[in-house]
């Protein structure tokens, strides 16, 4: 038999058996990590997932990794983004490096084409997010933000209460 399609039973078997504890433990390091870990993903979120699916495959298919070792760099994985996350919340330096800042694209109706370019951004998507927000003018939006996660956020004009754009920075009025 052909050893690039079937080697032998054993193999089969390990893969099934490790791919089950493998995955349950993955499931369960994700669920004792909490939300965020699952939460929309800004770019470190998408690296520790890829390294999680990375470790999930080797575990899957190599052999010279034991399941303890994969479950073990489960932990670190999703430990080390306990920390970032933590720090995050406590040290704005940390919250910028490991998330980015969100990008002001429209301002009072008007984009902001030095952004749009920094941030790879057309207005046609501008547009697309005012209209899914319910509006039908881009001069009906306050501002339109381009999150950390990739998201676009419209904020509509408000005549009071606490800015949603404390934390994006603004052209000078």
């Amino acid at each position: 038999m052909d050893s690039a399609f079937f080697q032998d039973w054993y193999g089969l078997l390990r893969t099934v058996v490790v791919g089950v504890l493998a995955y349950g433990s993955l499931v369960a390091v994700l669920r004792v990590s909490g939300r965020r870990t699952l939460s929309k993903m800004n770019a470190f979120d998408l690296v520790v997932t890829v390294a999680l699916g990375s470790t999930l495959a080797t575990i899957l298919l190599n052999q010279d990794v034991a399941l303890a070792e994969g479950a073990v760099a489960f932990g670190l994985l999703v430990g080390l983004q306990y920390i970032i996350t933590w720090s995050s919340v406590r040290a704005g330096w940390v919250r910028r490096l490991a998330t980015g800042e969100p990008v002001l694209l429209l301002y009072r109706g008007t984009c902001l084409p030095k952004n749009l370019r920094s941030a790879r951004v057309t207005e046609d998507e501008v547009r697309a997010a005012v209209r899914s927000a319910g509006l039908s003018a881009l001069e009906e939006a306050e501002a339109v933000v381009l999150e950390t996660d990739g998201s676009f956020s419209v904020v509509r004009p408000g005549t009071s209460g606490s800015s949603a754009l404390a934390d994006v920075e603004t052209p000078p009025r």
